[in-house]
């Protein structure tokens, strides 16, 4: 394995409850209101599929994004999860090249990831408003392998929390790792690819570089 890249919101960093509040406010300017079970259901990291399916009108979906760009800011109760940035440090230590692929825009994701200390531990960062494809769209995770050097995509992993994060991957020919939780069960995560499921980023990381031979 050369190259392992993760998703950011609820993989690496536990964003979901701001995430949650920004999408309710966005919906309730519009008169839609959603309870957990509903959102859960329409979720995905194509935030404008999501927006359709839960009844923006479609000419308004640019409109609700921007409506959310300000409901959510920067993240500000986003905190990385315990143990990450230790984890991260043992890949990269073990000579894995790291990056990231998310839905998340760049200024935010830029953010958060220096208040984390992580930013240098990803040097590899592909966002969701870098290029008009989004998860599961193949693009983002080729452009970040390319930016990677990883020329076989049968040579990375990437790791992430939701179905369309093991779609992609499979688009790839990448190794899709699942992380259960609030987005994705564990059952979920396998029936759209995912090779292995850990209850976290770090249980992962403590598996495969324990396995390695």
């Amino acid at each position: 394995m050369d190259a392992i890249v993760f998703d950011w919101d609820g993989t690496l960093v536990d964003s979901l409850a701001p995430l949650y509040a920004a999408n309710v406010e966005v919906l309730a300017s519009y008169g839609i209101a959603v309870d957990d079970t509903t959102y859960l259901r329409a979720y995905r990291p194509d935030w404008r599929q999501m927006y359709r399916d839960l009844g923006v009108p479609a000419d308004r979906v640019e409109e609700a994004g921007l409506r959310w760009t300000r409901a959510y800011g920067l993240g500000d109760g986003a905190v990385v999860y315990p143990g990450v940035p230790e984890a991260l440090e043992r890949l990269a230590a073990a000579g894995y090249r790291l990056g990231v692929v998310t839905a998340g825009d760049r200024v935010i994701v830029t953010e958060q990831a220096t208040r984390f200390g992580i930013d240098r531990l990803l040097p590899v960062r592909v966002h969701g408003d870098d290029m008009p494809e989004t998860k599961p769209h193949p693009a983002p995770l080729l452009r970040a392998l390319s930016e990677l050097g990883v020329a076989q995509p049968r040579r990375a992993v990437y790791v992430g929390d939701v179905g369309d994060d093991m779609r992609m991957a499979r688009a790839v020919g990448a190794t899709g790792i699942g992380i259960e939780g609030r987005h994705g069960s564990a059952s979920a995560l396998r029936r759209a690819g995912a090779s292995e499921v850990h209850p976290s980023v770090v249980a992962w990381v403590e598996h495969f570089l324990d396995g390695r031979t």
